[in-house]
C-alpha cells in the first residue's frame, strides 16, 4: 500500500467518518484543497480540510462532539475546527459546502459574500477556490463503505473517487499553476492570490500558466492598493507569502518577484543592487544583484550541504543573504578602487526599515537574528582571524544568544558566491576561523557548551580589595582568554594569573 492509499485508509477508518455514513446515509465526506494536491504529489501535509454534504450545521456540530473537540469558527457559514479523540495532528477544518462572491471586487478577502448550504454541490464549492490544483476533492465517504479499498493516486479519477471539475489533475501532471476561471476576476477577488501563485510555484517547482502570469504582472501593483486609507492586502499576509516562497526556493522566488514587479512595488530598494559594480579582482561573477542570486543558489550546493551536515538553511539565513549587500549601492566609492566601506551597517539599517514596514516579525521570522547575521557577515574581511580574541569567537560562535551556526552558513554561501578571476573562491580565512572554533571546542564539557568562567567580578574585588571599575572587566577578559586557551583550569590558578596584572 503506497503513502496515498495509507492516508486515505487512515481517514476512511476514522470513527467519525464511519459513523457519519451510518447515521446519515445521504451524507458525503470530501477531502478538499491542498491536502488533495499534496496527496496526489506524495508530499507530506499537516493541514486537512473536509467538506461534508447533506448534514445541516447543528446536526453536524452535535454529531462531531461525540467524537472529539469541536469549535465553531465560522458561525454564519458552518466551519468547524475539529480534533478527533486520540488525534495527535493539527486541528481539522470541517465545513459545509459554500460559495463565495466578491461584492465589489476590491481585492480584499473580507469583501466576500459567503453562503453555505448542506445540499450545495461539491463542484460549486470547488468553484470558489483559487487555483485548479487546489480545486479537487476526494470522496472519503465512498472509501468508508464496507469492503471498499483505498485506491492508488493514479486511479482516483478513473474509479470516481476524485472530483475534478477544473482540470486540476491535468495541471498537476503538467506542473502548472492556473486560476480557477478567469485570472482577472480571481485576483480582483483577493490580490494576495498573486503572491500565493508565486509561493506555490516555489514550493512545488511548478510554472505559472501564461495567462495567469500576464494578469499577475498587470495587477501586481494592487498589492499596495488602499481603500479609505486602509490597505486592501495587509502587510502581515504579504510577509507570510514572501517568507514561505523564500524558504521554499529563494532563487526562484526572487526571480518571480522581480519579473512580476512585486519587488518594485514592495521593496524597490533591492533593485538598486542591479548594475551596482563590484571590484573584479574579488567579484568576477558580476554586479551585486548577480552576487546575491549566486549566494542564494549556493545554499543548495553540495559543498555547503556537506559543510553543515545537511542542515536546512533557516528563513533567517535566507533573508540575511537577500539583504546582506543591500548597503553596497548606498556606500560605493571609486577613489583608488571600488569600495563599500561600512556597507554591512547600511544593509542592517535598510533591512530593519523594510522588515518593520512589511511586518516580517508577524510570520515568526526572527528579525533580530537576521540583523545579527547581516551585521557580522564581514567578520572575516582582511586578516582579522589571526588577531581575533578567543572571547570574540566565544561571543559569536558559542553564545546561545547569537546565531553562530547561521552566521557561518551565510558566510560560507557568501564566499562561494565571491568568485575571483581564477574561479576559485578563497576559503583561507574561513578555514582559520573553523580551526580556532574547533580548538576552543576542545575545552567544552558538552556539545558547544563552554566551561563557566573561573571567577567573577566579586571574587576579584574581594580577593584583591578592588572597587568596581572598568578595570574589573578587562581583568576578567584576560583571564577568560587564558581559560579558553587551556592555560588556566582552576579558580586558584585563575586568581594567581590575575595577580600578575595588578
Amino acid at each position: 500500500m503506497n503513502p496515498c492509499q495509507k492516508q486515505l485508509q487512515n481517514w476512511s477508518n476514522q470513527p467519525f467518518a464511519k459513523q457519519l455514513a451510518r447515521r446519515y446515509p445521504k451524507a458525503e465526506i470530501f477531502l478538499v484543497g491542498g491536502a488533495v494536491r499534496d496527496l496526489m504529489l506524495d508530499r507530506p501535509t499537516k493541514d486537512f480540510d473536509f467538506v461534508i454534504r447533506e448534514v445541516n450545521k447543528n446536526d453536524l456540530e452535535n454529531f462531531l462532539k461525540k467524537f472529539g473537540k469541536v469549535d465553531l469558527v465560522g458561525k454564519r457559514f458552518g466551519v468547524f475546527k475539529f480534533k478527533p479523540r486520540g488525534w495527535t495532528g493539527e486541528e481539522i477544518d470541517i465545513a459545509l459546502p459554500r460559495t463565495e462572491h466578491s461584492l465589489n471586487f476590491s481585492g480584499a478577502y473580507r469583501d466576500f459574500k459567503i453562503q453555505s448550504k448542506a445540499n450545495l454541490k461539491i463542484e460549486d464549492d470547488l468553484s470558489r477556490r483559487d487555483f485548479t490544483i487546489n480545486a479537487m476533492a476526494i470522496k472519503i465517504s465512498q472509501i468508508s463503505t464496507p469492503k471498499a479499498h483505498p485506491p492508488r493516486a493514479e486511479n482516483l479519477k478513473s474509479q470516481n473517487y476524485l472530483v475534478d471539475p477544473f482540470g486540476g489533475l491535468n495541471d498537476l501532471n503538467k506542473k502548472i499553476i492556473r486560476t480557477v476561471g478567469k485570472p482577472e476576476l480571481r485576483f480582483k477577488e483577493d490580490y494576495s492570490r498573486m503572491l500565493r501563485a508565486i509561493r506555490f510555484a516555489c514550493q512545488l517547482n511548478f510554472q505559472i500558466e501564461s495567462k495567469t502570469w500576464q494578469v499577475i504582472k498587470k495587477q501586481i501593483k494592487n498589492l499596495n492598493k488602499k481603500i479609505a486609507d486602509e490597505r486592501v492586502v495587509a502587510y502581515e499576509i504579504i510577509a507570510k507569502e514572501l517568507t514561505r516562497a523564500f524558504s521554499a526556493n529563494p532563487v526562484l522566488a526572487l526571480e518571480l518577484l522581480n519579473k512580476s514587479g512585486a519587488i518594485k512595488n514592495l521593496f524597490p530598494e533591492l533593485l538598486k543592487m542591479k548594475n551596482c559594480p563590484q571590484p573584479k579582482n574579488w567579484h568576477s561573477e558580476g554586479d551585486v544583484w548577480t552576487h546575491t542570486i549566486l549566494a542564494l543558489t549556493k545554499l543548495n550546493s553540495t559543498a555547503l550541504i556537506k559543510e553543515f551536515d545537511k542542515k536546512i538553511p533557516s528563513a533567517e539565513v535566507i533573508w540575511s543573504l537577500i539583504f546582506h549587500d543591500l548597503g553596497k549601492p548606498f556606500t560605493i566609492t571609486h577613489e583608488d578602487r571600488i569600495r563599500f566601506s561600512g556597507h554591512e551597517i547600511v544593509s542592517v539599517k535598510k533591512f530593519r526599515e523594510i522588515s518593520e514596514q512589511l511586518k516580517l516579525a508577524s510570520t515568526g521570522l526572527n528579525v533580530d537574528v537576521v540583523e545579527k547575521i547581516i551585521a557580522k557577515h564581514m567578520i572575516l574581511a582582511g586578516n582579522t582571524v589571526s588577531e581575533m580574541k578567543d572571547t570574540t569567537i566565544e561571543k559569536y560562535f558559542f553564545n546561545p544568544n547569537f546565531p553562530g551556526t547561521e552566521l557561518l552558513m551565510a558566510i560560507y554561501a557568501d564566499i562561494l558566491a565571491t568568485v575571483p578571476p581564477n574561479g576559485q573562491p578563497d576559503f583561507s580565512n574561513y578555514k582559520k576561523l573553523k580551526n580556532r572554533i574547533n580548538k576552543i571546542k576542545k575545552t567544552t564539557r558538552a556539545k558547544n557548551v563552554l566551561p563557566k568562567p573561573l571567577v567573577d567580578g566579586n571574587d576579584l574585588m574581594k580577593t584583591f580589595k578592588l572597587t568596581a571599575s572598568p578595570k574589573i572587566g578587562k581583568l576578567l577578559g584576560l583571564l577568560r582568554e587564558a581559560q579558553l586557551r587551556g592555560k588556566v583550569k582552576s579558580k586558584t590558578a585563575g586568581l594567581k594569573y590575575i595577580k600578575k596584572y595588578l
